[in-house]
């Protein structure tokens, strides 16, 4: 018989609701729902089989759940996490890990001593065209990676018509292009390559309604290999254009791979070849990749593998979209480290 797990979702906003349905998907997952909004348990309480609803943490976290999945404004979620850790649940923490450094050394002493499991979600992991594209590059048949190249842009408002009223319209709780959509490519290739050293960028709103925080950001990075050797690296991404595109591209000595989302395929290209051959893979339901992330996260907690976004990765890619920040407000190259937060937006 399959075991069933008590998991509580914290947050019933769109990636909340997302997380229940996909939890309850797995057919592995009894699940609970704490929101103070009396309208959204009402709504997901009618729209999916929940085990329970909760108007407060302290009620949820008294109901003793064995997973708790934080899916609340990014300035919220080291404090709930730390919480829940303390009343001995395991832990997904929806991306980003949080708007800042603070907290996150305590969290990760939490885990030690709670011994339990904390995750981070970045779902583009369990995506099968970013698994090719990883699996095709540690083959080494094209070489070491010598560049890689982010351009991607969607229609927001199309996607998410509430922005103006969540977390994204402040970066102070997780809003703008940088922490919103760039943290996944920034993610993506730090588990590709290796983690960010150095970045230029420059950011600015020039067309979403309603919101000050940027839409549109460009950045110039060096990356680490895991061999030692530098990648150079450019992104640049908007919410605001028509089409919803994305293309990775990762330039290696021997050869060119690139993931065309839009597109269900990963590309190659040999040195001396002129024509891409194609690697295709199973379109997939955009539910897809969270019911898969569902289910590594609940092997993780019974013990069958690891947790697919460790503390330590998502803390790297915290680090490199705060130095991004810094980079664009203040106009000039940032180290990535752990000690950098963000600052005031240059005049």
């Amino acid at each position: 018989m399959t075991q069933q797990h008590r998991v509580l979702v914290v947050g019933g906003g769109s990636i909340g609701e997302r997380h229940t349905r996909c939890f309850i998907a797995t057919g592995r997952a009894l699940v609970r729902v704490c929101d103070t909004s009396e309208a959204v348990r009402t709504r997901l309480a009618r729209n999916y089989l929940l085990e329970a609803t909760y108007d407060s943490l302290d009620a949820a976290f008294g109901a003793r759940p064995e997973i708790v999945v934080i899916a609340t404004p990014a300035h919220l979620h080291v404090i709930q996490a730390r919480t829940a850790l303390s009343v001995g649940c395991h832990v997904l923490v929806e991306k980003p890990l949080s708007v800042s450094n603070a907290g996150l050394d305590a969290l990760a002493a939490d885990a030690t001593a709670a011994n339990r499991r904390i995750g981070v979600a970045y779902v583009l992991r369990h995506h099968p065209g970013l698994r090719l594209l990883r699996q095709l590059l540690d083959q080494g048949d094209f070489g070491p990676p010598l560049e890689l190249v982010y351009v991607a842009g969607q229609d927001f408002p199309h996607f998410r018509p509430a922005y103006r009223e969540i977390y994204y319209r402040d970066r102070a709780t997780g809003g703008g292009a940088i922490q919103d959509a760039l943290t996944h490519a920034l993610n993506a290739g730090e588990w590709l390559i290796g983690p960010m050293r150095r970045v230029a960028a420059d950011a600015a709103h020039l067309q979403l309604a309603g919101v000050e925080v940027e839409d549109t950001v460009h950045v110039l990075a060096r990356l680490m290999s895991t061999a030692g050797q530098e990648v150079l690296a450019t992104y640049a991404l908007n919410q605001h254009q028509a089409p919803n595109e994305s293309t990775l591209t990762v330039i290696c000595r021997d050869g060119v791979l690139r993931w065309e989302l839009h597109a269900n395929r990963c590309v190659t290209m040999r040195r001396g070849e002129t024509e891409w051959t194609a690697h295709t893979y199973p379109v997939q339901e955009r539910d897809t990749g969270f019911i898969a992330q569902a289910n590594a996260f609940l092997d993780a907690v019974e013990g069958k593998g690891p947790v697919t976004t460790s503390l330590s990765e998502a803390r790297t890619t915290l680090c490199t979209a705060l130095a991004i920040l810094e980079a664009a407000d203040h106009r000039r190259w940032v180290d990535v480290s752990p000690n950098v937060e963000i600052h005031a937006k240059a005049e």
